[in-house]
């Protein structure tokens, strides 16, 4: 097979630099960009963030944020929900919340003498579980029937949620006192795991001269509905993905799972790997990412840009990574790097 190797530091100085590249997302639909102008007046800079929940909006998945308190997590999915004309709702989770408290529950009526349902937070089109690790597994295992099958069962009969659906839950990966770590199953479910970091200092300066007053505060308005939305992923699924684009999805997802003879001692840091949802969930980020560069076919780059997000909370590490202080994504690194990525428009038997 015909392979190149693509330098690994060069793919992902290119993330780092897509900040600079990223208002110049798909020119050929006004959609983006114009999300993006009408989020940005609200939240600076993390361009690289908005662009992501973009992405995961159009994959129909759900993004756990993780970065310190005070970093616009709340701000940036409520902004997104106003500029996107959708119902927002936010869940503050806390050790004492209970089940009902986020999917609802069976009300007793005195009138008639029988329970109807009351529907709780959860029946919107945006939900921010905000901290989510602080409410204990029996609420968080609440969103699972929720982000998986669109549905919540109350009372023995199965509500549909609203279309489009999406849930983006945040937690501090630092203060853990008091906390609940998310289950393999329920992190699963999430399309990303997005790291939101400290914003530079010129953006930190005209946050302060954007929101230091005490009586105006930047407004936003509608600028799509849900109606649009659900019509563009039918444009992402017109993105072509090659043969070999998909054989490479595979091979990177598969890497993380034991039995590579080529992993240089990578598999003694992982106590299992991503599954066959992880697969799916390239495979459709790659095509959103593709449509939303205004790109009619995905590219090796393009999958390696979002690979990283799509994985590294799919992966467990053993204790020898942990003492080793090896982080997830350095373990995602290295497959980046050691994968050979076949060139475009040869075949694989090629």
């Amino acid at each position: 097979m015909d392979e190149i190797r693509i330098n690994v530091r060069s793919t992902h100085q290119e993330m780092m630099d897509h900040d600079t590249l990223s208002p110049n997302m798909n020119t050929s639909h006004p959609w983006p960009g114009a999300i993006r102008n009408e989020v940005g007046k609200a939240v600076l800079g993390q361009n690289t963030v908005i662009e992501r929940l973009l992405v995961a909006l159009l994959a129909n998945g759900h993004v756990l944020l993780e970065g310190m308190p005070g970093l616009a997590k709340t701000l940036l999915i409520k902004s997104l929900g106003t500029a996107l004309g959708l119902q927002f709702e936010r869940i503050q989770f806390t050790p004492d919340l209970l089940p009902s408290d986020v999917v609802g529950t069976m009300v007793f009526q005195p009138k008639d003498g029988r329970f109807i349902p009351h529907l709780g937070p959860v029946f919107a089109n945006l939900v921010l579980a905000d901290e989510i690790n602080r409410a204990p597994a029996k609420v968080q295992s609440a969103l699972l029937e929720a982000m998986q099958e669109r549905q919540v069962t109350i009372g023995g009969e199965s509500h549909q949620l609203p279309d489009p659906f999406f849930v983006m839950a945040t937690q501090n990966p630092v203060e853990q006192e008091g906390t609940y770590p998310l289950p393999e199953a329920q992190r699963d479910r999430f399309l990303f795991k997005v790291i939101v970091d400290y914003p530079s200092e010129s953006e930190e300066r005209e946050m302060m001269a954007r929101w230091g007053l005490m009586t105006t505060q930047p407004a936003l308005e509608a600028v799509s509905n849900g109606e649009e939305l659900l019509s563009l992923r039918a444009r992402v699924d017109e993105v072509h993905m090659a043969e070999e684009i998909k054989a490479y999805i595979l091979t990177l997802v598969r890497a993380t799972r034991g039995g590579d003879p080529g992993s240089n001692g990578r598999h003694r840091h992982l106590s299992y790997g991503a599954s066959p949802r992880a697969s799916l969930g390239l495979f459709q980020a790659g095509r959103a990412l593709a449509w939303l560069r205004g790109q009619d076919h995905v590219t090796p780059g393009i999958i390696q840009e979002v690979f990283l997000e799509t994985m590294r909370h799919r992966i467990g590490l053993t204790y020898e990574a942990e003492a080793e202080e090896v982080s997830p994504d350095e373990i995602l690194r290295s497959i980046i790097e050691e994968t050979p990525v076949p060139k475009a428009g040869l075949t694989l038997e090629g």
